[in-house]
């Protein structure tokens, strides 16, 4: 069994065909799906389709490139959202310093970041967090804010020494399709070198689809290729990664 931990399927590239979607996923062997929320609205959506289709879940939160939608009454009302039955984490939350360059606004950032850390403390889940950009402040943050939490960072783009020291704060670190590409980097030897009990897999559906399906929109049946590299990379089988990380989403966010 796969779990895609991290797409976005409430995203209009999805309305035409969204069951059929889920379908080739069931197909692929995609038995859980996680679905985060980036505003308020998209956060009631995730949550409406988890009561819709068995196979799917919900994270609740604010993204960062969305706060200006956040306001004294946004926590009130996602840790609403965040009790309903099929919510499993807090997220996507985070920094976002590649499209914000002002002081204030990447200042504003991290105290609505800090902020939902609180909410999933106050909530007792999970954090799924978006770092883009921003490892440093990531990092400084997690260590004084996010303890007694447990979470993820998504779609995983630091350096090693970064990942080590989020693995010492008992933080996982998920991987997309960027692990497929040609350009991919220092991926590789990030998730080479990672514990197994570290990793996630994920798709960031509609966005980054992995190699052979780079520059299409992208979905969660696709995750199994994102498996397929990892398992390369690692000298590992397919069956081998599948099987850690669904655990390991399991341990995380207590899917059933």
């Amino acid at each position: 069994m796969f779990i895609d931990t991290h797409c976005h399927l409430e995203n209009e590239n999805f309305s035409a065909d969204r069951a059929e979607v889920l379908s080739r996923a069931k197909v692929a062997g995609v038995e859980r799906i996680i679905n985060f929320g980036s505003t308020f609205e998209s956060s009631v959506a995730v949550v409406e389709l988890a009561k819709n289709f068995s196979e799917l879940f919900a994270g609740v939160g604010i993204h960062p490139e969305e706060i200006d939608c956040f306001d004294e009454k946004t926590c009130t009302r996602l840790s609403a959202l965040a009790a309903e039955k099929k919510v499993l984490t807090v997220g996507e939350i985070g920094l976002d310093y590649h499209w914000e360059k002002d002081s204030e606004r990447r200042l504003r950032q991290q105290k609505i970041f800090i902020e939902q850390l609180d909410l999933a403390r106050q909530m007792n889940l999970p954090v799924c967090v978006h770092d883009r950009e921003a490892h440093g402040d990531t990092l400084k943050i997690l260590r004084a804010e996010g303890k007694n939490l447990r979470g993820v960072l998504h779609c995983y783009s630091g350096s090693l020494e970064i990942a080590r020291e989020i693995f010492k704060l008992g933080w996982m670190i998920g991987v997309d399709g960027p692990l497929t590409f040609k350009n991919s980097a220092k991926l590789p030897e990030i998730f080479l070198s990672a514990p197994r009990d570290m990793i996630l897999i994920e798709t960031d559906a509609p966005y980054l689809a992995p190699v052979p399906h780079r520059g299409k929109r992208n979905e969660p049946a696709f995750v199994v290729e994102v498996a397929k590299k990892l398992a390369e990379i690692r000298g590992e089988t397919l069956e081998e990664v599948a099987a850690y990380t669904a655990a390991n989403a399991k341990n995380l966010y207590g899917i059933f």
